[in-house]
This record gives structure tokens, sequence and C-alpha cells, in this order.
């Protein structure tokens, strides 16, 4: 069931992603190479905590606060003191918040050093597959009208989209209805209306679109290896525009 959310409802995702927006503006510059995972997920879990949030994915029952996933690990990477970042590296960072029962999702690839120029077109390229996702994003569009806007831009260039793995519903739990996928294809098709509330995540890899899962049970990675960049907002619909509630230019003010 897709669930509509007023105004109240929209005012406190509204502050959870805000809360985000800050979080990302207070950690991206601090991640370098020789960091370990795991120290990237304590700067994410000490600011969320420090500012009255506590992690949203330990409502699921991820084993840390942020799923970091590195070159081609596409989702839920697991942090660990034993996993190090390296000069050249794809980092992507999907963190939420649970801030007073309001649930926040967004996700920021980072490129760590010098990264190699075909990896360096594909996270440009994602970029603008979830600006185009937004675009179509509008009250009175159809959920396919997002998938085919992701799916045209990354396929344009050679790129896999991600099956497997969609956006979905956000805001008073972690996944709600309607899924939204990157691929235009079988399944429900509803039609976008104000109080939605999304999480549009194109996951688009360098090679191939299949993936796999890793035997801890969690992350997700190519099946051939390449790359894979993830970006991701949270946007609320209304009846005459659509506001990216995780921008990082707005944070908390």
């Amino acid at each position: 069931m897709i669930r509509l959310k007023n105004e109240q409802e929209i005012a406190g995702i509204r502050k959870s992603c805000h809360l985000l927006a800050d979080m990302f503006n207070d950690v991206i510059p601090r991640v370098r190479a020789g960091m370990s995972t795991k120290e990237v997920d304590t700067l994410c879990e000490n600011f969320i905590r420090a500012h009255g949030g506590t992690p949203a994915w330990h409502r699921e029952g991820f084993p840390g606060t942020a799923c970091i996933s590195v070159n081609d690990e596409v989702i839920h990477g697991i942090p660990s003191n034993t996993k190090i970042i390296h000069d050249g590296d794809l980092v992507s960072l999907d963190v939420g918040i649970d801030l007073d029962g309001y649930i926040s999702d967004s996700t920021h690839t980072i490129q760590i050093g010098t990264v190699r120029p075909e990896w360096k077109r594909l996270h440009e390229v994602t970029i603008e597959c979830l600006a185009r996702a937004i675009a179509a994003c509008t009250a009175g569009n159809r959920i396919k009208d997002i998938s085919r806007a992701v799916n045209d831009m990354a396929t344009a260039h050679g790129y896999g989209v991600v099956y497997e793995y969609c956006g979905h519903g956000v805001g008073l739990d972690v996944h709600e209805d309607p899924t939204v996928p990157n691929c235009p294809g079988r399944g429900p098709n509803p039609r976008i209306q104000a109080g939605m509330v999304l999480a549009l995540e194109p996951m688009i890899n360098l090679g191939t679109a299949d993936v796999f899962t890793a035997e801890n049970g969690w992350t997700v990675c190519t099946a051939d290896g390449c790359v894979s960049v993830h970006e991701e907002h949270t946007v609320a619909v209304f009846a005459d525009h659509t506001e990216v509630l995780t921008d990082l230019q707005y944070g908390s003010r």
C-alpha cells in the first residue's frame, strides 16, 4: 500500500533529510585513502547520534550505520576495520537517519584521489541519471517514467543498469511501496501523486547489469567485477513541484 504523507509528516521527513544532508557535508570531505570503512562508519554514526538521530539501517538488522560499498560493490557494503580505502577508489555511502520516527535515505559516491577517467565518467553519468529521475518524478507521471529516464541515459553510454534492486517509498519506514525500478519492465506502474515520498536511486555498472550477493548475506557485487556507482536522493512530490529533501545545499536550514 502506498502511504501518501500529509504536511506534518513531510515536515518531519524533511527535518530528517536535512540532518542527513548535514551529515554528508560533514563526512564527505573527511573520507580519504588509508581510512578503514569502519572509521568512516564511525564518523557517520557519531554525527547522527550527536544530533539526536539514530541510524535507520539498524531497524533492518544491518551491521553498521552506513552501507559503504567500494568499487565493484554495488550496495550494502558492511563497514570493516580491515577494509581499507585506497587512492583511486570509488566509495559509496548509503545512509539513513531515524529522527523522531521520520526516515531519510540518501547515497553519494566519493572519488578518492586520482580516479580512472572511465570511472569518473560513469560517476558523472550516474549523477545525471539521478537528475533525470528527479525531473521525471512529477505528479501525474507514472513510476515507469522515472525508470525509463534512468535506463535511457545509462544505456545510451553502454552501461549496465541494475535491475534486481530498486528505489522505493520512504519516510515512515525504511522501505515502503511503491518500488521504483531503474529499468522499465513488467510490474506495477502507479501514477505519481502528491504526498508520495520516494527514494530515487540509480545503481549503474560499468559492465554487466548482473549482480550477486556475497557470502556475508548483505553485500551486492557486480557479476563481472567492474565498478558500480550509486547515487540517491529522497524526494517529496507536491501537486505543482517535487522537492529534493536531501539536497546537500540545504542541510538543516
